[in-house]
Formats: structure tokens, C-alpha cells, sequence
């Protein structure tokens, strides 16, 4: 997906540039899969309405012109198999569900209840990433989630399993150490290491040995939901600073971003993801989770996808 600002037009000054951020707006793919009438709408309350509303309309005018053929189905299929990049998680009912795994530059929201295998999906994924991409992993942990142990379990069932491998335990303790955990318990410390991430990738460039692939944060509603009140416009504003860091990282450095969200009641009863709806607009990919506690299988609906049909549904067993 390519940034806005590599379009080059004019009208794309920071102040517009900074809307655009504002409402999860950061690549072309983010511009057309966004409400444009919406988004239009929103620019009534800015002070420089007029000169967003053009901006808005230069781009649309932009894409349109850069159509210079038509492409067939078959066309269009093989030119998006050639430029993105499926990460598999080994979660095969997620996987299959996603059309082959995690795509880099995405970002992807599991929601779920408490105790519905979100965590469970997030420690699979960093596992089997690390092991079979050779890669780092990064896992920010909000709520004490992370387990070493089921780490190494999962690494272990993938040594076993490996035609390839001939040397298992080389191959476990490498995978250990390139998924890098950090506890993160406010939304401040959050942001203040998502900045470390980004000056180091932007020093260590494309290194494939050492890039990072995959970035988790297990929840990212516990670190927002406590600034969220009322009419509280700084958490407002830190939730969609945020956002828009995580799609950043995702979308200038090829990362595919995996995070959590926790199910709330609203006062009508209907559960929903937490955050609200400024927050929706900032994963490319939602799923809902579910977790039947006898059988211990995990349903999953995608609920939000910007290049597949919704309201697909899949199974995975949390006992593996």
C-alpha cells in the first residue's frame, strides 16, 4: 500500500495530511475503503474546511487518472499475489479465513471477550513466525499475558513437526530469541516505545536478518480505556495517535500488526468492541472471536476486511 504523501500533489499539506491521520487515513487503499461522504462531512467543523473538501476531490481525481487500463479478474489476482506478503500464523482456521495468514502492512484486530483466545492466537503467530521466518517479532504486552512457556511449547511442537529440521534445538533457540517482550502498562510508555521501534528500524534499514516482521500489542484497550471519559478530548486524541502509529509502522515497513480489543456492553446490552467508533476506522482487518468452554474451540467472524468478503466464519482448536 502506498502513503499518501507519495502521491506528490500539491494540496497534500501537513494540515490536510494531518486530517487524513486523524480519521486512520495514511495510504491510498486507507483513502478508498474510507467513507468519502463521511469524511467530507467531518471536514465542516475544521477552520480550513474548504481547502480538505478540495483536497479530498484532487485525490479521488488523482487515482482516477492513474487507471490507465482495465485490468480482468485473472490480472488483478496475480498483480496482488506478486506485491503482498502473507504471513501464516499456523492458526489454520485463521489462516484460511484470511486467505493464507497475516498481511504485512496491515493492521489486524482480534476482538473477543475475556478468555475467548486472543492471547492463545497471538503467542501461535509469534511463534511460528519466528520459526519459520527467521525474523524478529515483537510482542508488547499491556496485562501480564505473555507466556515464555507456552512459547516454547508451541516452538517445540514446530521443531518436531519440521521435515527440514535437522538440528531442533538450534533451530527453538534461535526463535526464542527473536520474539522480544516488553510489559507496557499506560498508553504514554505505548507511544514512547513505539518511537524507539520506528528510529530503529528507520537506522537498521532493510536488513532482512534482523527486520522485524510481525508486531503484537495484547490489548490495546488496556492501555485506552482508562483515558477514555466522557468528554476526555486528550485520550480521545492519544487513542488516535496511536492508531495512527501502528498503521505507520505497518505501512513503511512492511510489518504486519496484530492486536487485541476487548468486547463491551453498551446501555442497550448489545456487546461491541471497545473503543468506539473513531476506532474503527484504524483496522484494515476485524475479527470476532468467540470460545465455547467445553469444547474449547474458538469461532472467529471476520467482521472487516478492505480486499475480502465479510461475514465469513472459521474454527480453531485452542487445546494444541
Amino acid at each position: 500500500m502506498a502513503p499518501l504523501r507519495a502521491l506528490n500533489l500539491p494540496i497534500l499539506t501537513r494540515q490536510v495530511l494531518q486530517f487524513l491521520a486523524a480519521n486512520g487515513i495514511l495510504s491510498v487503499e486507507d483513502f478508498l475503503v474510507h467513507d468519502i461522504y463521511t469524511l467530507a462531512a467531518r471536514t465542516e467543523h475544521q477552520t480550513n474546511s474548504e481547502v480538505l473538501k478540495q483536497a479530498i476531490a484532487e485525490i479521488l481525481s488523482f487515482i482516477d487518472s492513474q487507471h490507465s487500463r482495465w485490468l480482468n479478474g485473472a490480472q488483478l489476482l496475480e498483480n496482488l499475489q506478486q506485491t503482498v506478503h502473507v504471513l501464516p500464523t499456523g492458526c489454520e482456521g485463521l489462516d484460511s479465513l484470511l486467505g493464507g495468514g497475516l498481511l504485512e502492512g496491515t493492521l489486524t484486530e482480534l476482538v473477543g471477550p475475556s478468555a475467548s483466545g486472543k492471547t492463545q492466537i497471538c503467542l501461535r503467530a509469534a511463534s511460528h513466525i519466528a520459526y519459520h521466518s527467521q525474523a524478529a517479532v515483537m510482542y508488547l504486552d499491556t496485562c501480564n499475558s505473555f507466556s515464555s512457556k507456552r512459547i516454547a511449547q508451541f516452538l517445540n511442537v514446530l521443531a518436531k513437526s519440521s521435515i527440514k529440521s535437522k538440528d531442533q534445538q538450534g533451530n527453538i533457540e534461535r526463535a526464542m530469541k527473536g520474539i522480544f517482550h516488553y510489559n507496557v502498562f499506560d498508553v504514554y510508555s505505548m507511544l514512547d516505545l513505539l518511537y524507539q521501534i520506528e528510529s530503529s528500524m528507520q537506522t537498521q534499514g532493510k536488513n532482512e536478518s534482523s527486520r522485524v516482521r510481525l508486531l503484537i500489542v495484547d490489548s490495546v484497550s488496556s492501555v485506552i480505556t482508562p483515558i477514555l471519559s466522557g468528554s476526555n478530548l486528550q485520550g480521545h486524541s492519544l487513542m488516535i495517535s496511536l492508531g495512527v502509529v501502528l498503521k505507520k509502522l505497518a505501512l513503511e515497513y512492511s510489518i504486519a500488526v496484530l492486536i487485541t480489543n476487548h468486547i463491551v456492553v453498551d446501555k442497550t446490552g448489545t456487546s461491541k468492541p471497545a473503543l468506539g467508533e473513531s476506532w474503527k476506522s484504524m483496522p484494515h482487518v476485524r475479527l470476532l472471536l468467540s470460545r465455547d468452554p467445553v469444547s474449547n474451540i474458538c469461532d472467529m467472524s471476520l467482521l472487516k476486511h478492505t480486499s475480502m468478503v465479510c461475514d465469513q466464519q472459521a474454527s480453531l482448536s485452542l487445546n494444541s
